[in-house]
Formats: structure tokens, C-alpha cells, sequence
């Protein structure tokens, strides 16, 4: 049975799940939700209380938030495994996904990348400040990530893992305005890991723009 994914398709959290799912050669059923348009749908609140996406339903089972969900359909399905062996690998791979929740999310892509970049798209104008506010607190994520990053192919070292797909598809949005991909350029090592992830298939075949 496929699972079921409820999903927005400008979000970037379902386009991390839409990327793992890539990965591991998972199909799935998408249902389109959008909870901006729709702040109160009560319809949808049966499957994400909280009216946010993406929701997952295989079979009887039902499961939200984007990083239990990832780690379900890795840990489920038959592939490549998306999460390292190594304790302190693993727990680096759980370190970068709670810092990109908490400290990259907000900036990169709710300032930067919807002001400059998705508003106008849509015919509204971006604000400035948003922006200017963006970029300053993006200097301190990107630069905390800097460090944590392993000096290896991917962020948590040698394999891909989940955080390279949690971090990869909010950079991706970020680049796309002039100044975020101007900043990016300022930290050596995640750079060249985006180098090396931004044209990976699942992250191209999963591009909503």
C-alpha cells in the first residue's frame, strides 16, 4: 500500500519528504493542502492538529511532523539507509536537523526567499526589513553550520542523510535570491556541499519552481 502525503507543493518541509522518498524509490499519493490559504481548515485538522504540513497515512498509520516522517519511511522501506551507523554521526545528522529547524528555517526562507523571491513570483511585493532581517540572522545559522559540518562529502560525514535533504531544500530556496547565494558564498564548507548536493536527482526531480 502507498503511503499517503499531505502536502503543500511551495513548502519545503514536503519537499524533504518528497526528496526521501526519491531516495528510497517510494512512491507515493499526494493530496495538495494548503494551510496558508486555508488557516482554519477543520477538514484537515484530522490529520496534523495543528493545520501544518506534511501529514503521512500508510494504511492504518498515521504520523506528522517532516523529521519523524522521514525517519519512518527510511527505516520502513528498502534502500540505502539515510542515517548513519555511527552514534555520534547519527546524533550530528539529529544536531543539523533541529539546528536548521530552529535557527535556518525562519531567515532563509520565510524572510529571504518569500520576500524576495516567492512574493514577487506570485505579484506581491516583498518587504525590505523582512529581508534585511533575514540576512542578518542567516549570518549566524549559516556560521554555526559551518562549524558542525563534517569535512567529509556530506554534513554528517561520508554518506547522505536525512540532514543533507533537511538543510539541501531550504538552501536551494535561499540561493535563489541574489543576496542569499552572494552570503552562502562567505562559508567555505557548506558551499561546497551544496556544490555537491544541488544537482542530486531527488532534489531536481522534487524542484516545485
Amino acid at each position: 500500500m502507498k503511503p499517503v502525503l499531505h502536502g503543500y507543493e511551495f513548502s519545503v518541509y514536503c519537499r524533504i519528504v518528497l526528496a526521501v522518498c526519491h531516495e528510497k524509490g517510494v512512491e507515493i499519493d499526494w493530496v495538495e493542502v494548503n494551510p496558508f490559504a486555508d488557516p482554519e481548515a477543520k477538514d484537515y485538522r484530522q490529520h496534523h492538529p495543528f493545520n501544518r504540513v506534511p501529514a503521512l497515512r500508510h494504511g492504518d498509520f498515521a504520523l506528522y511532523e517532516t523529521t519523524a516522517i522521514c525517519r519512518y519511511i527510511d527505516e520502513v522501506f528498502p534502500g540505502p539507509s539515510l542515517q548513519p551507523t555511527d552514534p555520534r554521526q547519527r546524533a550530528r545528522m539529529a544536531q543539523i536537523i533541529a539546528v536548521t529547524d530552529a535557527y535556518v528555517y525562519w531567515p532563509l526562507v520565510r524572510q529571504v526567499f518569500s520576500h524576495r523571491v516567492f512574493e514577487p513570483r506570485a505579484g506581491s511585493l516583498g518587504d525590505e526589513n523582512e529581508i534585511l532581517a533575514g540576512l542578518s540572522r542567516a549570518k549566524e545559522a549559516l556560521a554555526a553550520l559551518e562549524d558542525l559540518a563534517s569535512d567529509e562529502t556530506h554534513l554528517a560525514g561520508r554518506e547522505i542523510s536525512l540532514a543533507d535533504f533537511h538543510l539541501g531544500a531550504m538552501i536551494d530556496y535561499f540561493v535563489r535570491a541574489e543576496e542569499g547565494a552572494a552570503l552562502l558564498a562567505q562559508y567555505p564548507k557548506i558551499s561546497r556541499w551544496w556544490s555537491s548536493l544541488k544537482d542530486r536527482d531527488s532534489l531536481v526531480a522534487t524542484d516545485p519552481l
